[in-house]
């Protein structure tokens, strides 16, 4: 069995991810259990955790580029479907 070593970058990554995934929480939960306490940081960073689920998955960078097919080209109005 081989074992392989996780680069520490992606550690490093894993770990900041999970760091603000956790303020993330608190926030939230800061202001659904204690509105009264809660102040604008919780505020802030719950909504700015929010708004960046609402970024679409399709614009992240591709490790390959993407081809497109001729099905995606858009077709003059006078061009037929064969060649000629």
């Amino acid at each position: 069995m081989v074992r392989r070593r996780v680069p520490l970058v992606t550690l490093t990554l894993i770990a900041a991810g999970l760091v603000v995934g956790g303020l993330w929480w608190w926030a939230v939960l800061r202001l659904l259990l204690v509105p009264g306490e809660a102040g604008p940081v919780e505020g802030a960073v719950a909504a700015g955790g929010w708004g960046l689920s609402l970024l679409p998955v399709h614009v992240a960078a591709s490790a390959r580029p993407q081809r497109f097919t001729r099905a995606w080209r858009r077709r003059r109005s006078g061009a037929g479907s064969a060649p000629s």
